[in-house]
């Protein structure tokens, strides 16, 4: 989604902008601008519809100069994609600029008003009514910038992460945030803040995570200053950012994406060090520990996500309802939060989110947590919105993810909540001993088996050139591995553009099956368990119609591999972690196909990597 940047200090602010820019892209965008205050007090917008190199090229003969400044990629809400409707925006004085990652609801109630006020309207945006709002309160009721902004926030409904700039006060940024991230980075006489800290990592490890309703006041020669909307001080907590400049490098890869992909053995150690125990035969997650009887005692949990985080959802019901013997419900939250869900105080709600600020998940669980139910999250930014306001919870510790199709996340998360169910099922005794032990075992080895299958990249590389006319894909996958077929198909969706479906594959005979001709792709994600004789005869139906079929097996196959026209293995291992397996060729399968077709791997189009509005 949007993304947000701004400088104030002794540096250049221009580079330290365009940077930060850059940094961000991953959000997903499709316009980008920049506005300084000059070496002499002049305020410069400077706006681009595209790249943020074509930013830089709108730029290039422009005066950049000046040791403060706002910046920001727009993903297009209110208005279409262009250079008037980009960030940031004059208010009609041309006195203040925004940026601003949000939406207003009620924007065309508020820019009603101004018109009568005389105020005129250049965009379609609701950001340049939030603008022109706070002008109007400056003036209005002769206050400084802090206190219009404080008094214009009271009026608004919806959500935001705000910068502003007074050309009359060029040693000052305010910034707001309600719904919408927004960091604060703190160096030695400069002040920086963004979305997220990836463009705040290269300057300083001492950051400021803005909370809701929070207005800041960053002006050089002081300290940060915080206050709520209604004025009432804060006290700034500053921790210290857990992140490295070389987590954001794609480190020799072409893409981020395939550096993502072959990041998985490592991420899912880092993810289990010190949770998984082989030697000492056990799995401790302390979000678990620390509230073991809210999990011992609920009558069900229930599950809310969205996308990718959805599908590793829908695999820790298998997991949890298999080890735990609790009944689990998997929730889309944009649904969940709109209708009208029975919550019960005993219930445990798991959200889960890469980003942590993912805004219907986020109100999904206000939502619950209103109820009285126990909210445990996984996400994998440390500091975001959602662990902030659930009671508990457990990092996926998969480090920063800049592709926007998610793949060491869903892994990470899958791991996080495998761990969780196995954790619940021992603590209630519903889990066998052995089986605990061989889990253990083999989340231990899973590493190396990931590392073993990435082996096979350049073979599923030369395959997927035969895919460079396809328009249609199935996917299909039975127990643990239908959400592995969900989650193949998204990816394929997201970074080719090829229309793909994944389904349960016994219900292939529902429908489906009607679309199979030799035109159309069938990828059967089949490992050796416990439905396999059944995924073997939902292969002859597809072969006896003359699909083709690229199928996901075990290493040791005979059966499918025969009947498959393509076939990539992967190494046995327990049924519930197969989706940690099977789950790899599909991320590499979706990332070579893409990059054949020419598409933009990391940056789709129309999507944005975290969706922090409805």
């Amino acid at each position: 989604m949007c993304g947000i940047v701004g400088y104030i200090g002794k540096r250049k602010a221009y580079p330290i902008l365009i940077k930060g820019l850059h940094r961000l892209e991953y959000r997903g965008y499709d316009s980008a601008g920049v506005a300084l205050i000059n070496d002499h007090g002049q305020l410069n917008v400077y706006k681009a519809k595209g790249k943020v190199a074509d930013l830089e090229q709108a730029v290039a003969d422009k005066d950049t100069s000046g040791y403060i400044g706002i910046a920001h990629t727009r993903w297009a809400t209110h208005g279409e994609p262009n250079q008037v409707n980009a960030h940031p925006h004059y208010s009609e004085s041309e006195e203040l600029a925004i940026i601003h990652n949000g939406i207003i609801e009620n924007y065309i109630v508020l820019k009603k008003g101004l018109m009568q006020h005389g105020y005129t309207f250049k965009s379609d945006t609701d950001t340049e009514v939030l603008i022109q709002l706070i002008e109007y309160t400056k003036r209005t009721d002769n206050v400084d910038l802090k206190k219009a902004v404080q008094l214009a926030l009271q009026q608004v409904v919806g959500a935001y992460a705000i910068a502003v700039l007074d050309r009359n006060n060029p040693t000052r940024i305010i910034a707001a945030r309600q719904g919408s991230p927004l960091v604060i980075g703190i160096g030695k006489d400069e002040f920086f803040l963004a979305s997220d800290a990836t463009p705040i990592v290269e300057y300083t490890d001492q950051v400021v995570y803005v909370e809701d309703q929070e207005i800041v006041c960053l002006e050089l020669g002081k300290d940060i200053e915080i206050t709520t909307i209604h004025n009432v001080p804060k006290t700034p907590e500053i921790k210290k950012l857990e992140m490295t400049l070389s987590q954001l490098e794609k480190g020799g890869f072409p893409h981020f994406m395939l550096k993502e992909i072959f990041e998985q053995p490592r991420t899912l150690a880092d993810s289990m060090r010190g949770r998984v125990n082989v030697d000492m035969n056990n799995i401790a997650l302390s979000g678990f520990i620390d509230n073991k009887e809210r999990f011992l005692k609920a009558p069900r949990i229930i599950i809310t996500a969205c996308g990718t985080s959805w599908h590793a959802g829908l695999i820790a019901k298998y997991a949890i309802e298999e080890f735990a013997h609790i009944p689990v419900e998997v929730e889309y939250s944009s649904e969940f939060r709109y209708r009208k869900p029975v919550i019960n105080k005993d219930d445990v709600v798991i959200a889960i989110s890469q980003s942590g600020e993912t805004a219907d998940t986020l109100a999904a669980i206000q939502l619950a947590k209103s109820k009285g139910a126990f909210i445990f999250s996984i996400c994998n930014v440390i500091g975001a919105s959602i662990p902030r306001v659930s009671d508990s919870g457990c990092y996926t510790h998969v480090g920063p993810e800049i592709g926007v199709a998610s793949t060491k996340a869903f892994t990470g998360q899958v791991t996080a909540l495998t761990m969780l169910a196995v954790c619940i099922g021992h603590a209630k005794g519903a889990i066998r001993y052995d089986k605990y032990l061989r889990i253990i075992s083999e989340l231990n080895l899973i590493p190396q088996k990931i590392a073993h299958i990435l082996e096979q990249s350049d073979a599923i590389a030369e395959f997927a050139k035969t895919f460079i006319e396809t328009q249609n894909a199935l996917y299909l996958g039975r127990g643990y591995n239908y959400p592995v077929a969900l989650e193949g198909a998204l990816k394929l969706k997201e970074i080719s553009y090829i229309h793909a479906e994944g389904y349960p594959a016994a219900e292939m005979k529902h429908g489906p099956i009607a679309l199979i001709t030799d035109q159309m792709p069938v990828v059967v994600v089949a490992p050796h368990c416990g439905t396999y004789e059944k995924i073997v005869s939902n292969i002859q139906e597809i072969k006896a119609r003359q699909g083709r079929v690229i199928a996901v097996v075990t290493e040791g196959d005979k059966q499918v591999r025969e009947m498959a026209d393509f076939a990539i293995t992967v190494p046995e291992t327990e049924e519930c972690l197969t989706p940690l397996l099977t789950v790899i060729p599909l991320q590499i399968l979706a990332y070579h196909i893409a990059v054949v077709k020419g598409c933009d791997v990391d940056q789709p189009r129309n999507l944005a990597k975290s969706v922090t509005v409805e």
